[in-house]
């Protein structure tokens, strides 16, 4: 028992590492660990080293907002059309996003583990029924979230900047210098880093904040929360779709098509919190694992018993509990400080830390050092191609989201 509290106090602490570095993605973390793995069996047990990997992937995914929310924060002029979190911050209310964000991430987890009881008797039928369609379902998806979520005057060129993403993600995830790799060039590239760039272009700096930071707990705050929760489920179904699309999936079953700052943030949060438990569950319920994470501990645990999965849930339990109060003290601690800072050299700070990883990365693994920073380079261009033009960056999910259409289709 001693060794598993260990291994969940060490998850939290490389937890908060990867969530508070941008660009630094829980799978680099976990490629490194699962790669050592052999060696590290030596001296514990299967169960201990999966309890690592839960408690990593719950803390990462709760931590990994506040960089979005105070890194990459584009000029007050184009406030109307950036993140809602990034509107909050401008009101000076990063205080209260942080809150949202840590109680609707705790919340969902929660909600998610009293709904266990019908998911696993449901899930398993409704997987049966469709996933011989799954392609199907996340082209219908897609053509629908392009067309009914894009402006008229820009739905052209979200669906070339969604046909373009893919065309990158094939080519990058069918070559030979590995998964892990290619998703860390390019997702790198493609969010984190270019919007760093766009970001010192414009010279953008975080106003003085509030200190008020209440929040208030009601039934819109339930609502949005258990839509997430409900959409992390779905995502856990379709494979390539991320928290982006989860959220306008949440918005579609509450019905809400004037989804507030606070709401969308509350939601964001919770679908990515539940999605990220809900792939740790599906190992369980329809043997399919759903994340880089699921797919190590599947590796470690091929066996995978209903009383794994209640250790994992307690273990999320805990690093999500843990998770929430660190989100809030550290969030208020950076957003304390942040205005201080000269932002234009922390950027250029973590654009050069983030280059490093990924050129340190490609040696170790005996990587074409050349194609992958062909690769990133690419990547950074469509990112800013999507800040420049304005347009949503959901839609260069299209890096994940057509090879995994095209997969399921049997077409690859």
């Amino acid at each position: 028992m001693i060794d598993i509290i260990f291994a969940i106090f060490l998850g939290i602490i490389c937890g908060i590492i990867t969530g508070i570095t941008p660009g630094l993605h829980v799978n680099t973390i976990g490629i490194i660990i699962f790669s050592l793995s052999d060696k590290i069996l030596n001296y514990t047990t299967p169960i201990t080293l999966c309890s690592y990997f839960v408690s990593v992937a719950i803390c990462h995914a709760m931590i990994e907002f506040i960089p979005s929310l105070l890194m990459g924060i584009p000029d007050e002029d184009t406030i109307l059309s950036i993140q809602p979190g990034h509107r909050l911050l401008f009101k000076g209310k990063g205080k209260k996003a942080i809150r949202l964000i840590s109680f609707g991430g705790f919340l969902s987890i929660t909600i998610l583990i009293v709904l266990l009881p019908i998911l696993i008797i449901i899930l398993p039928l409704i997987y049966g029924l469709f996933k011989d369609y799954i392609g199907y379902l996340l082209l219908i998806t897609m053509i629908i979230f392009l067309i009914r979520f894009n402006k008229k005057n820009t739905r052209y060129k979200s669906i070339l900047l969604f046909l373009v993403s893919g065309i990158l993600g094939l080519l990058v995830l069918n070559s030979n210098i590995g998964s892990n790799l290619g998703l860390l060039a390019m997702l790198s590239g493609l969010f984190s880093i270019s919007s760093l760039i766009f970001s010192i272009n414009n010279k953008s700096n975080i106003p003085p904040q509030d200190e008020d930071k209440s929040i208030l707990i009601d039934n819109k705050f339930f609502k949005s929360t258990f839509a997430g929760s409900i959409s992390g489920c779905i995502l856990g179904l379709l494979p390539g779709l991320g928290p982006a699309q989860g959220t306008i999936i949440a918005q579609c079953l509450t019905f809400n098509k004037n989804i507030s700052a606070e709401e969308f943030l509350i939601t964001n949060s919770g679908v990515n919190i539940s999605d990220t438990l809900f792939s740790l569950i599906s190992l369980y319920l329809i043997n399919n694992p759903r994340s880089a994470i699921s797919v190590y501990i599947s590796n470690i645990l091929p066996n995978i018993e209903f009383m794994h999965i209640m250790l994992f849930i307690f273990i999320s339990l805990v690093t999500v509990s843990v998770s929430c109060v660190v989100s809030i003290k550290l969030g208020d601690f950076l957003i304390e400080h942040m205005f201080k800072l000269d932002y234009k050299k922390i950027n250029l700070t973590i654009i050069i830390l983030i280059s490093t990883i990924i050129t340190i990365f490609t040696i170790f693994t005996n990587a074409c050092l050349w194609f992958v920073l062909l690769c990133y380079i690419t990547s950074i261009a469509l990112g800013l191609l999507a800040n420049v033009l304005d347009l949503s960056k959901s839609n260069l999910m299209g890096v994940l989201i057509i090879p995994s259409i095209l997969t399921y289709l049997g077409l690859l």
